[in-house]
């Protein structure tokens, strides 16, 4: 294993694990430029040893979430439209690990992707759609999608609707607050009850398979959810695990219970395995990942140290604030060494003042359903730029993750549309792969 790469695990794994608030300086985040004419290659992603990194596609666009097929076909969701266009299908006629024709359908953006039982399910900021797929996964009719949902909740910011499909014949949706406290307009009083969780700040449930679903037909499945970008329906648990992003500022109208510092480094982003009915808590409740423990939120009477409540579910693995995770997939192939297998990938789509690192993938080890180990930095420097010492804009925000048939690890950016495609091959190493579609 590489020297960078041991260190800065290390580093992400003791600063995890420290009882008090870290020792590092607060400092604004480094600034993104999108369309920046400077590019990183495949080969200045920092991986492990074995692990190489290509460029597989350039200028898609504002990739968000993506799938691939059995044949190697890639779909990726767009956020803006792109020539008219909000998905792309990306595909490697002469099989030269570079992509080399795009046909571009659907006149909406949007962010969720995902195939299951022979269709591409996809949404817009406010509905969902499927499309019906051949025996090579490839689209028939691509100008008449179906219309499963309708209504969804769109404000002005945290738009995106993540989605995942079960085997029961369900489909999942993110739907996220746009008040980032709940509070009262230009105050720092929480709203009791918080009015929000009504239609937003959780995951619903619909139909995978019924057409013209209003919003009011669906179930609320999880509430207390700020904003969840990252989602995937776990195999191996016939679960649902979700990433949140945390809420904002503490400091600006509580500063006798924190400093900007603090406010800088809390809360922790979480990772939740979600069932029917549970609640993680926001906006009454955040996690703390220097306390180890759930607080109750200032809003509504805490003073940065008054445990949150007993009824709010707990996470399965915490991350620095303010990292942005937005994608999540569990890896079901071979390919990739054991440690790896039926574990967490996380696309961090920001960065943390407190590791002073980010726009990065993390990796969470997984036995038996559950987190195994500490979470640690997999793959880096997607940024281009140092981010304590910056010598330039960043490059590149990882946002959605896929798994190709090969077993390979495919990376989007939304910043500046290029596709990165991750491999393993060490010595002696003879490995079958299998897809997770």
């Amino acid at each position: 294993m590489n020297k960078s790469f041991v260190v800065i695990t290390c580093l992400a794994t003791s600063l995890l694990t420290l009882n008090g608030v870290s020792g590092y300086p607060a400092k604004p985040p480094v600034k993104v430029a999108p369309n920046a004419k400077k590019s990183i290659t495949g080969a200045d992603v920092k991986l492990p040893a074995g692990f190489s990194a290509t460029v597989v596609a350039e200028e898609v666009g504002a990739a968000r979430h993506i799938v691939v097929t059995k044949t190697g076909d890639i779909y990726v969701k767009l956020a803006k439209l792109k020539d008219g266009k909000g998905i792309y299908r990306l595909r490697d006629t002469n099989k030269d690990g570079v992509v080399d024709e795009r046909t571009g359908f659907g006149d909406y953006p949007g962010t969720g992707i995902f195939i299951r039982n022979g269709y591409l399910y996809t949404s817009s900021n406010n509905s969902i759609f499927r499309y019906k797929l051949n025996e090579n996964q490839e689209v028939v009719n691509p100008d008449a999608p179906e219309k499963l949902v309708s209504g969804l909740r769109e404000k002005d910011r945290d738009k995106s609707k993540s989605i995942a499909v079960d085997n029961q014949g369900n489909i999942y949706v993110n739907i996220a607050s746009d008040n980032d406290a709940c509070r009262e307009a230009g105050t720092g009083k929480g709203l009791m009850p918080c009015p929000l969780l009504d239609s937003a700040a959780g995951i619903w449930r619909f139909k995978a398979d019924v057409p013209d679903q209003p919003f009011s037909s669906g179930v609320r499945f999880a509430t207390g959810l700020k904003n969840v970008v990252g989602l995937d329906w776990n195999s191996k648990t016939n679960s649902l695990f979700v990433l949140q992003h945390g809420r904002g500022k503490f400091d600006d109208f509580y500063p006798q219970y924190y400093t900007p510092k603090q406010s800088a480094e809390l809360p922790a982003e979480t990772m939740y395995e979600v069932h029917q009915g549970d609640d993680a808590g926001w906006p009454y409740v955040y996690y703390d990942h220097f306390q180890k423990k759930k607080i109750l939120a200032p809003e509504y009477g805490g003073d940065g140290k008054k445990t949150g409540s007993a009824k709010t579910i707990n996470p399965v693995a915490a991350f620095p604030a303010h990292m942005g995770p937005n994608g999540l997939l569990f890896y079901t192939g071979t390919a990739f060494p054991e440690k790896y297998r039926n574990g967490a990938f996380i696309a961090f789509h920001a960065q943390s003042q407190e590791l002073h690192k980010g726009y990065l993938i993390g990796f969470v080890p997984f036995k038996n359903g559950k987190p195994s180990g500490p979470w640690e930095i997999f793959a880096d420097n997607f940024a281009g730029t140092d981010l304590v010492k910056p010598t330039g804009p960043v490059q590149h925000r990882p946002c959605g993750l896929a798994q190709g048939p090969d077993g390979s690890l495919y990376v989007t950016d939304d910043l500046n549309g290029t596709l990165f495609r991750i491999s393993y091959q060490a010595a002696n190493h003879k490995a079958t792969a299998s897809s997770k579609k």
